[in-house]
């Protein structure tokens, strides 16, 4: 069995144990119009932004139509439509989701995931606490920063 596998066995069998509210519900919203009851949420997305968005999942790599946008413009949060990325920092990963050098100032928190085993940063959404992805340190210049964003958490908006 491939290591990767076997991580990933393992931390879907540890990770209830070890957080067990990882799974349960994104970040806290930093703006307190937009704590939504869970029924609230469900209604106002999709099943599979509110996946993402609401119970930190990952959609399939290849799946979103943004990977291939490349016209100028904002990449908003799916949740509440706060701008989190400007196109201007998007670039292609090779990935297989939408990835970028930099977030927009005071967009996004982070916080620690560890339900690989391995630590990684999370981040969300600033305003309503939606999961968006992860960060790592692989990415171009001039952060060396690649936010790896699920497409289904991200709406976007051309420029005028």
């Amino acid at each position: 069995m491939p290591r990767r596998t076997l991580l990933a066995q393992m931390a879907a069998l540890l990770s209830p144990l070890l957080m067990p509210r990882a799974a349960e519900a994104a970040a806290a919203a930093g703006d307190p119009q937009w704590q939504l009851s869970d029924a609230q949420w469900k209604q106002r997305l999709s099943p599979a932004a509110y996946q993402v968005l609401r119970k930190e999942g990952t959609e399939r790599p290849f799946s979103s139509p943004l990977n291939n946008e490349k016209r100028a413009g904002t990449f908003h949060c799916a949740g509440c439509g706060l701008p989190l990325f400007s196109s201007k920092a998007k670039y292609e990963s090779g990935t297989g989701w939408p990835s970028f050098w930099q977030p927009l100032p005071k967009a996004i928190a982070t916080q620690v995931d560890f339900k690989l085993i391995v630590p990684r940063t999370e981040y969300h959404c600033q305003r309503c606490g939606g999961h968006q992805g992860h960060v790592f340190n692989d990415g171009p210049k001039p952060t060396g920063k690649r936010y790896c964003n699920n497409g289904v958490a991200l709406t976007f908006k051309p420029q005028a």
